[in-house]
């Protein structure tokens, strides 16, 4: 099924790679939503299911699945929008176009992986269709954004190599060569602790790249900062969501070690160090763009010290980055409008959105308050389960610096949305501002609806598919 998914999508990214017919392409672009939401309820109803040796319809995967399909939807529009208003020329539409749609495609089967080294290839994919994307306004901090982030990307993706090799180092200690996860978990007990602790180390510094988090977070700022806004909501949810993937998936099989605790360690190492980043750029940040992707980091970092503390943490930690993608991702739409009204992302230069664009300044406020996890926000929840887990696990001390660290970035957050929403913009002449139509703003209170719904009363079966990918972690 996925074998079929993969040749359909390439086959319609191709296809628009070559095609400049402007109809034709949006053709094939509707025509991608629809086959991505079939693949979806293909793989819901087949849950539980190993397609093959390489991927597996496991509750994670559905979960995250399924989050990149409803995101991948308004993206899709937004993307219509933004090609519209900027009056792309034929072969810029459908390169954006055709990368858009490989990046959805690898990270949807990134997601399904039942194999380290095929979630590394499509890993790569979502690298190559992502820089495409970056360097779409073909300008010089284009081209600056595109090669930082190629640059950071390759390395992570040769640390992730080299954590492959020493993995089938330890693997050979239990007389196997067979890589998948399943396979390493069974294996588990048998593995050699030394090439493990080499190969884990290496893996998950190569995946933090991706997630946005210490060491290698500097690959997704400039990325997120520079490709055009609807892109820029996939690199800061769904393709985050990548990374915490490729690491989660082996944290379980460390899991099931001794090697626990120490994993424990390094995980919470970075993920408080994270959190002290993001802390110190948005202090002075005056970029919204970055802002949101500053933003993310920060929320990673809270994912991890939930997966590092173990307990209620790992329930906490997988809610919260399906509501951080819906959350993350509709500010990044929001700010298509924002620009289209200031033609500025310096918050020095942006004001008083209230008064031009009152729909999208409650994006704006709503965004604001579900991402510092203010109640209602779902988010709210995720954190309050991440800070008992903290509490459960006796990291007192680590829990009161982190809600420092925390009530900083809130007030610094806060202080330049209010300024972008009530206080006038420095040297703005609002006689000529472009009216947005209300509308444009729909998709983003849905998904900001969403995450709220499924923070506050979350389905039952959502609720069992979050339980049912933490099953195999020791409580």
């Amino acid at each position: 099924m996925v074998i079929t998914y993969l040749a359909g999508s390439v086959a319609v990214v191709l296809s628009l790679f070559f095609s400049r017919n402007k109809q034709f392409v949006y053709s094939l672009l509707s025509l991608f939503l629809v086959w991505q939401i079939w693949f979806t309820f293909q793989v819901c109803t087949h849950a539980g299911i190993t397609d093959s040796e390489y991927f597996t319809f496991d509750s994670l995967g559905i979960l995250l699945l399924v989050t990149l399909s409803i995101i991948a939807i308004p993206a899709a529009i937004h993307s219509y929008i933004y090609i519209e208003n900027h009056a792309e020329t034929p072969r810029s539409r459908s390169i954006y176009l055709a990368a858009l749609i490989l990046l959805i495609m690898a990270i949807s089967a990134g997601y399904l992986s039942n194999h380290i080294a095929v979630t590394w290839i499509f890993t790569e994919i979502t690298t190559l269709s992502a820089s495409a994307l970056i360097y779409h306004h073909r300008n010089k901090l284009a081209l600056e954004g595109t090669w930082k982030y190629v640059f950071i990307c390759a390395i992570s993706i040769t640390f992730i190599f080299i954590g492959i090799l020493f993995l089938s180092l330890a693997l050979q200690h239990a007389g196997s060569d067979n890589l998948s996860f399943s396979n390493l978990l069974a294996k588990s007990q048998e593995l050699n602790p030394v090439w493990l602790q080499m190969a884990f180390l290496f893996i998950f510094t190569g995946f933090t790249a991706k997630l946005g988090l210490v060491p290698m977070f500097t690959a997704g700022i400039d990325a997120k900062d520079t490709a055009p806004a609807p892109a820029g909501a996939l690199l800061a949810s769904v393709l985050m969501n990548l990374g915490f993937v490729g690491i989660f998936r082996f944290y379980i099989v460390i899991a099931n070690t001794p090697l626990l605790h120490w994993a424990k360690l390094v995980v919470g190492t970075a993920a408080f160090l994270s959190l002290f980043v993001a802390t110190v750029y948005m202090l002075k940040v005056k970029n919204i763009k970055r802002m949101f992707a500053y933003s993310g980091i920060e929320h990673m970092g809270i994912v991890m010290l939930g997966i590092a503390a173990g307990g209620i943490g790992y329930y906490a930690a997988i809610l919260h980055i399906i509501l951080h993608a819906f959350v993350k991702s509709s500010l990044f739409f929001q700010y298509n409008q924002l620009y289209r009204v200031f033609q500025n992302k310096s918050i020095t230069h942006i004001g008083n959105y209230f008064k031009y664009n009152t729909t999208g300044a409650m994006v704006l406020l709503l965004g604001f308050i579900s991402s510092a996890a203010m109640p209602p926000s779902g988010l709210f929840v995720s954190e309050f389960l991440i800070f008992k887990s903290l509490f459960d696990a006796k990291q007192i001390l680590l829990l009161i610096v982190v809600l420092l660290l925390l009530t900083m970035i809130i007030w610094a957050f806060g202080k330049n949305i209010f300024k972008v929403l009530f206080l006038p913009a420095e040297g703005f002449d609002d006689s000529n501002v472009v009216r947005t139509s209300p509308w444009e703003s729909l998709s983003q209170f849905l998904l900001l609806a969403a995450a709220v719904y499924l923070g506050l009363n979350p389905p039952v079966e959502f609720v069992q598919l979050i339980k049912d990918s933490i099953i195999l972690l020791p409580h």
